[in-house]
């Protein structure tokens, strides 16, 4: 089953190639939005929590504060509408899932710079 799984994976999902990142570096992803007949491009730019999964079923959380209140967006690594990603700073995190930054203001949210 899982020979069938992944030869599928293999032959029908394109790999996208995107910068090395880790938890902690703060990205922009720009994606493509369909409205209707139209598509845009629009952009994400918040710190990774998490990278999540493996192989062609990875993904990473990005969060970002909109005002007063933080937004998460999961966005798998192999999404078609996915255009680029840029690093805008790589951050000094000790752990692969920095779930604490939720709950942190102020001065304690800002992360080390490499």
């Amino acid at each position: 089953m899982k020979d069938l799984i992944s030869h599928v994976q293999n032959k029908f999902i394109e790999k996208n190639e995107f910068p090395k990142f880790s938890a902690g570096d703060t990205l922009t992803v720009y994606y493509e939005i369909r409205e209707g007949e139209k598509v845009r491009t629009q952009f994400f730019k918040g710190v990774v929590i998490q990278i999540k999964g493996h192989g062609l079923t990875k993904t990473f959380t990005i969060r970002k504060m909109s005002g007063t209140i933080g937004v998460e967006r999961i966005f798998p690594f192999n999404l078609p509408g996915l255009k680029k990603i840029e690093i805008n700073k790589k951050g000094k995190v000790r752990r692969s899932r920095i779930f604490y930054f939720r709950e942190l203001r102020g001065k304690k949210a800002r992360i080390k710079e490499l």
